[in-house]
């Protein structure tokens, strides 16, 4: 855990390939958001693209900032893994509990709202990686022993 705190690019560009590999396999189904009246429809692979490209952008980030030698805040990058991937991954699993067949509206509402709030948790996360990386930019480099 240490090693991906201290590498965080490593997660988010290794992550790319198993991404995109789900968006193939899924290719034909879509994603439908209603808001309101009007329903937005997202082919499966054009998300896992777009994400794929996001986790490019923020692993090419972190990657900078080793290069760099810039010190970037342990616990900002946990927080930001844990959000990224935890939210991701308890979306996915929420969403395998939606009935479709039981028409338990309660249940399902419920449902929808905990994605809803767990997604935009997670995207509000995603604020905590340019603080980590302005923070960096502003600190004074760190200073090599020899």
């Amino acid at each position: 855990m240490k090693f991906l705190i201290n590498k965080p690019h490593l997660i988010f560009l290794l992550s790319i390939p198993i991404i995109i590999l789900f968006g193939i396999l899924n290719r034909n189904e879509m994603l439908d958001i209603n808001v309101h009246d009007t329903y937005f429809v997202f082919s499966q692979i054009d998300l896992t693209i777009l994400i794929s490209i996001l986790f490019g952008i923020i692993g090419i980030g972190y990657w900078m900032m080793l290069k760099a030698n810039r010190k970037l805040s342990k616990w900002l990058n946990l927080i930001h893994i844990t959000l990224t991937f935890g939210g991701i991954l308890l979306i996915w699993i929420l969403a395998q509990l939606f009935r479709e067949s039981i028409m338990e509206y309660n249940f399902n509402n419920n449902l929808t709202f905990g994605i809803y709030l767990i997604a935009l948790i997670a995207i509000f996360g995603q604020l905590i990686y340019p603080i980590n990386i302005i923070s960096a930019i502003i600190k004074k480099r760190n200073k090599t022993s020899g």
